[in-house]
């Protein structure tokens, strides 16, 4: 599929289709999260307990459990579906390689920002190195289907694209 630029030579940025592919990726990444849960995998590895627990912390009450689907959600279908949006013009490679380069963008940012927050420390060294490389995984897949949705759902290019001039 070829990919159809903009009279500057970018493609257009479509937020919708940022927030689409972001809850699709995100749908993904939490089946394969509760999968892991089901089988009894690296249990110490809880996403959706720790940001229930960073987020009681900082409003410093307790948090119904179900906040940190919420808060999941949010993130991976609002701040980076719409990072991702903004940066696909940007990124190398066809869609799925545009997607995993995010996925280890994304995946950066929780091993360096959020896993010490949590109480992990720096790329979460607490829960040991298959917890590490389990993050990544799970990183890798949830960029892979973003840069696959989201050219998808990103929208018709506008008329001038097609024909310009």
């Amino acid at each position: 599929m070829s990919e159809v630029k903009s009279l500057a030579g970018r493609r257009n940025v479509s937020v919708t289709g940022g927030l689409t592919a972001g809850f699709v990726a995100t749908v993904v990444l939490s089946l394969l999260m509760m999968g892991k849960s089901a089988l009894g995998l690296m249990p110490a590895l809880n996403p959706i307990g720790d940001l229930n627990h960073v987020a009681s912390s900082f409003v410093g009450m307790e948090l119904p459990s179900p906040f940190g689907w919420v808060a999941h959600f949010l993130i991976g279908t609002v701040v980076w579906g719409i990072a991702y949006a903004l940066l696909e013009p940007y990124l190398p490679g066809p869609a799925v390689i545009k997607g995993v380069v995010f996925g280890i963008f994304a995946w950066l940012a929780m091993m360096i920002v959020f896993m010490p927050v949590a109480g992990h420390g720096l790329f979460g060294a607490a829960l040991g190195l298959p917890a590490v490389v389990a993050t990544l995984g799970l990183h890798l897949v949830y960029g892979a289907v973003l840069g696959v949705t989201y050219p998808n759902v990103s929208g018709p290019p506008a008329r001038s694209e097609v024909w310009p001039g």
